[in-house]
């Protein structure tokens, strides 16, 4: 391609060193931003109607030129085959083939730099939506395998080691209420990203009196930017939304580390179907929990992209510059590597199931019950710290003489703390220790049973 095809030619004589013009060539990745950008260059033409620069029938040419370009590109895979610059010298140069040098008309009062922020802007905009309903479609998942184990009981961890039992269901609606963060955190980008920055033109602003609120209307925008520097020279919408991607796959990511542990022969608490698995190209009883652990590795990609975003920007004086031509590879993979994400571990979590026998037993053994022998003792009139401590030294019996609590005898019990009853054991039993944490948050079965019906009215809302 040489100067005189490319929007910004008049100026030069020479023509670019091909290696050069294939390296400042944005076309490859920025061509997803076609559909954007044709619906805010038919926005702009109603605002150069307005403003006097087109009128009627150019208005209608134009844009009529502008949808039939939409429809060609639906139907012809052929048709974004053009050697161009980037996606906003392809429309041009296909709207001069439909309309002539009218087309040419189009960029009046606008810079490449206000239209691909726009475009951009509308993009994320309608892509954040469906990551939102990728979201849903997971916490839906969590939902589906809570009900299928809904009574199954499992060791609840802090610092790896067994420390209270808790429903399987809670488990899930653990991630369940992190994803809705997740989602909430999404709905607040979004209130930022739906700024238009059309009419900022290069960075000063334009001379011609389009209405920009007109336009912003017509585009869904909430807003206009309040400062043509500003609107054409920050990301921060874009570095925000990483963030957002980020925090949903360190979510993913701890949900896959679980159920790596989980899928293991030590613990032994779910399995995973064939379905989401892989074997070993060597050893033949091998059943590898894969896509589980490329949710896992691809969130460093995700940070990756955040972090990158970040370190594009922090130097860059006012206004454009061509530095940030880099926001959309790392915004578009991170976005598809988080879609992905979500889509695969729904699809894990429905063809995961519980062994509940081995998660029960797991749940009675190494002492879970010690934090309810302490409330026991303070039901009893005991202050918690020397409860706390009673329940400790009765720990340390059992430990020594290799018995759960529920296996020493009142006698023993008694020698630490004189209180302790026969009742003592109905307290310690799994289903009363898992029932009795009954407030609001806790996982008692029927605290539970109200948190999946929460869930899922909040969900089918």
């Amino acid at each position: 391609m040489t100067n005189s095809q490319k929007l910004w030619g008049g100026r030069f004589t020479g023509n670019p060193d091909e290696t050069f013009a294939e390296f400042n060539r944005s076309f490859g990745f920025d061509i997803r931003l076609f559909e954007a950008d044709v619906r805010a260059s038919i926005a702009h033409a109603h605002g150069l109607h307005g403003a006097g620069v087109l009128d009627a029938d150019e208005t209608a040419a134009v844009t009529g030129a502008l949808r039939t370009m939409l429809e060609l590109a639906a139907g012809d895979a052929d048709y974004m085959n053009l050697d161009s610059e980037d996606v906003h010298s392809f429309i041009e140069s296909r709207l001069v083939e439909l309309v002539g040098d009218l087309g040419k008309k189009l960029h009046t009062g606008r810079s490449r730099n206000d239209q691909v922020a726009t475009a951009f802007r509308l993009w994320l905009r309608d892509q954040i939506a469906h990551l939102q309903t990728d979201i849903k479609d997971l916490q839906a998942a969590l939902i589906a395998v809570a009900e299928r184990h809904q009574t199954a009981v499992m060791p609840g961890y802090t610092h790896l080691q067994r420390a209270q039992p808790v429903m399987w269901a809670h488990w899930c609606l653990a991630y369940l209420e992190m994803f809705a963060r997740d989602s909430e955190r999404l709905e607040d980008v979004a209130k930022r990203v739906n700024v238009m920055p059309l009419g900022s033109a290069a960075l000063a602003g334009t001379s011609f009196s389009i209405d920009r609120e007109a336009v912003a209307k017509e585009l869904g925008f909430e807003r206009v930017s309040a400062n043509s520097l500003d609107a054409v020279s920050d990301r921060d919408f874009a570095i925000e939304f990483a963030g957002a991607c980020s925090l949903i796959m360190v979510h993913l990511s701890r949900l896959a580390e679980d159920l790596i542990l989980y899928a293991s022969t030590e613990f032994g608490f779910v399995a995973l179907s064939d379905a989401v698995s892989t074997g070993s190209s060597l050893m033949p009883q091998k059943k590898n929990p894969d896509a589980l652990e490329l949710v896992r590795g691809k969130a460093g990609r995700v940070f990756g992209h955040h972090a990158a975003l970040l370190a594009t920007m922090k130097g860059l004086p006012l206004a454009y510059n061509k530095d940030m031509q880099e926001d959309k590879e790392t915004v578009f993979d991170a976005l598809d590597t988080t879609r992905t994400c979500l889509k695969v571990t729904a699809i894990v979590l429905g063809n995961l199931s519980v062994n509940e026998a081995r998660t029960r037993e797991a749940a009675t053994k190494g002492y879970l019950n010690a934090t309810e022998l302490a409330d026991y003792l303070v039901k009893k009139g005991i202050p918690f710290r020397t409860a706390h401590e009673s329940a400790g030294k009765i720990v340390l019996l059992g430990i020594e003489t290799n018995r759960e609590l529920v296996e020493i005898p009142l006698d023993e019990m008694r020698s630490v703390a004189a209180q302790i009853n026969e009742d003592v054991y109905a307290a310690l039993g799994l289903e009363r220790t898992v029932a009795s944490k009954s407030a609001i948050g806790g996982t008692a079965p029927s605290r539970v049973e109200k948190a999946i019906a929460a869930a899922k009215a909040s969900l089918n809302g």
